[in-house]
Parts: structure tokens; sequence; C-alpha cells
């Protein structure tokens, strides 16, 4: 089909509170998205920083550490955030605190100087690497260290790491918590609820009538929030004859358009919105040219939908971020 006819009727756009706040809790329960589709953009990262010229001899002691959430998405609404607290022998202390990757390699490093005993700090990450790169899927872990080296400071950090992970596993206490680790992934699964990948006639170029079908189509109940699978820029946002109420999302970091179809109302976000990965973006529906409720799910290579770009099969994409959603 022709992208004049995709576009040739206008877009029909409703936000209800109702609809924000049915998402909303999903959201954030599930993802960590962002609590409405306008929501606020999350706060900036940490900066690196810069190592201080002759950073402090103390030995400090980890008093706590934190690191939520615990399931991360690249371009998400929330960066993981590790917030950790230290007791030194002296009143400011230069640390350096690395985020380590699947394979134990440091990802990047942010240099906090002068940071009190007693007094709170954190850091966040954005999930770039070199270049500006999403950061592969895995699971990677906060590492706390003396700017110094001083193989005496970081035994000291070593030994009371140990003692507050026995202190949080033989307490049933929250405020005991102690965690340094996280998993990062690049993809959320764009339904929130109980789905499944229906029969061959939804699959990625079953025949229909005149053309074959472009996509995966994922049965859920009506009603059943979704969010956006990769954040990025809202490309469409209307109501078609056949795809019904529908939305295209041009991904972060990728050439790759991802298409939603048959949504139950007309999708909150409009065109040139921006969209967090795991962000609310409707419910699942049943309308337009629809036999059952259902999410109709594309994706296309770049330069992206209807510009160039052609479908390809989501199914392998789809199971494998529905393993880890």
């Amino acid at each position: 089909m022709a992208r004049s006819a995709w576009l040739a009727v206008p877009a029909y756009l409703v936000a209800t509170a109702a609809l924000l706040a049915a998402l909303a809790t999903a959201a954030v329960a599930s993802t960590g998205g962002a609590p409405t589709p306008a929501g606020s953009a999350p706060p900036p990262p940490s900066q690196s920083g810069t190592p201080d010229a002759a950073p402090s001899p103390g030995t400090p002691r980890l008093l706590s550490a934190k690191t939520s959430p615990r399931k991360s998405f690249y371009y998400g609404a929330r960066s993981p955030r590790l917030s950790y607290e230290i007791a030194s022998d002296r009143p400011s202390n230069d640390l350096r605190i690395d985020v380590v990757g699947p394979g134990g390699e440091t990802v990047v490093s942010f240099y906090r100087n002068d940071v009190a005993p007693g007094t709170p700090d954190s850091v966040s990450w954005d999930g770039t690497v070199a270049g500006g790169r999403a950061a592969p899927n895995g699971r990677y872990s906060f590492r706390i260290s003396p700017q110094s080296g001083d193989p005496v400071a970081q035994q000291s950090l070593d030994r009371s790491i140990q003692e507050a992970r026995r202190r949080a596993s033989s307490s049933a206490s929250p405020s005991t918590s102690f965690n340094l680790g996280f998993a990062l992934y690049g993809y959320s699964f764009p339904i929130l609820g109980s789905h499944d990948f229906g029969g061959a006639g939804g699959r990625f170029g079953a025949g229909r009538a005149g053309h074959t079908h472009e996509g995966q189509d994922v049965m859920a109940a009506c009603g059943t929030p979704l969010v956006a699978a990769r954040g990025g820029t809202v490309q469409y946002s209307g109501y078609q004859s056949l795809a019904g109420n529908y939305l295209v999302i041009d991904g972060k970091g990728t050439g790759y358009d991802t298409a939603y179809m048959h949504l139950l109302a007309p999708s909150p976000l409009q065109e040139g919105m921006t969209v967090r990965t795991g962000e609310p973006i409707g419910l699942v529906g049943q309308t337009g040219d629809a036999t059952a409720c259902h999410l109709h799910f594309e994706m296309w290579t770049p330069p992206g939908w209807y510009e160039g770009g052609s479908p390809i099969d989501p199914l392998p994409f789809l199971e494998r971020w529905d393993a880890y959603s």
C-alpha cells in the first residue's frame, strides 16, 4: 500500500485521563517507564568527571549501596542509578565508580571527588558506550574504588562490601538492601500483560487479499497496555481503515522503525514527540480491519517505514524481548 494511502485520513488524537492512568501503573511496575506518555524527560546522566590530581589517601568503607531500577532499557525513562554512602577516616574522599560489563570489562568510569562520609551520593548511567552507541544487552554492575589506587584502601572497601552484603542477606528489612548489579536491554516487549503469538495466519508473510502480511500479530485482551519497544521520535500517529489507530516510532540510535496497529483509541502521542523505551503509547484494541483484539507489530529496515525501507519478520525479536521483559 502506498504511503499516501496511510496518510489520507487525518490523525484523530485523544489523550484521556483514564488512558494515562491505566498505562502509568503497569509501565512503571514492569519497565521503569515514564508515568504518562506526556511525562517529563528523565534527569540527565552523571558527568564522568575528571580524576583528582592528588587523590585523598583515606580508607573509605561502603555503608550502603542500592542500584535502581534493577532492569533498565536503553533510552528508557529511568537510567540505572547507584545510590551509596561511605564511612571514612578522612573528611573528603576521591572515588572512582566503574560500570562493569558482562565480560568484566570497564564500560565507563565516573570520578567523584571530595565525597564526604555519611553523606548520600549517587551516579547514573545512560546506557551508552564510546561514540554514543547503545551498550549491548547483558548484566552490568557498579564497582567503587579509591582513586588513590592504594591496595590497603581497596581492601577496606572490599571488606565493607562483603559485610554489607552479609547484613542485607540476613535482614528482611528493605532499608538494609544492598545491590550493585542491574540488567540493561536495548528493547522492551511492547505488551504489558498476558499474550500469545497466535497461529500461522498472524505470521509475517502470511497471505492476505492482494498482499502479504507485513508484521506479526500478538494476541492480547483489548485494553492491555502497550509500551514503546524502542524509544525515539513519533513518526506517524493516526488512523487508517486497515490498521485502525496506529503509531510509528523512529527508533533512537537505530535506523529501524517500529509500527503498532489496531490500538483501542488514538495514541496520546503526536508526531514529532519524543517517546522513551518502555513508555506507554496506547492500549491493545481491535480497530480497523481486525477480527480480534491484538497488536499488529511491524519492524522496518533503514531508512524506515514507507521511506525506502522494507518490513522484516519481527517474531524472532519479539520472542527475544519477551524472554527478558
